[in-house]
């Protein structure tokens, strides 16, 4: 969904869907909301923490994994949370 609200145009959607299309899709648990909502209430103001990036971050925690992404500022203050970059560039 993220990719899809950075797309300016149809092209870019259909662009975005097209790339996540063969990945699987991993659905917040109940325990990954709370942690979205604790790490949103106390982080938003102070950090700038988005409700997008704390429900990603979250489903990140919930299952141990890293977080592939290029948005490290965007991550970076919430605790725990294993960030890499998918690739270099």
């Amino acid at each position: 969904m993220e990719l899809i609200q950075g797309a300016q145009n149809a092209q870019q959607v259909r662009d975005a869907l097209k790339l996540v299309a063969p990945l699987p899709i991993v659905w917040p648990t109940e325990a990954d909301c709370a942690r979205a909502l604790s790490d949103f209430a106390a982080l938003h103001l102070t950090q700038g923490l988005g409700l997008l990036d704390s429900l990603i971050a979250a489903c990140a925690l919930g299952r141990s994994a890293a977080l592939c992404t290029f948005n490290t500022k965007h991550y970076r203050s919430v605790a725990g949370l294993a960030i890499e970059e998918p690739y270099k560039k």
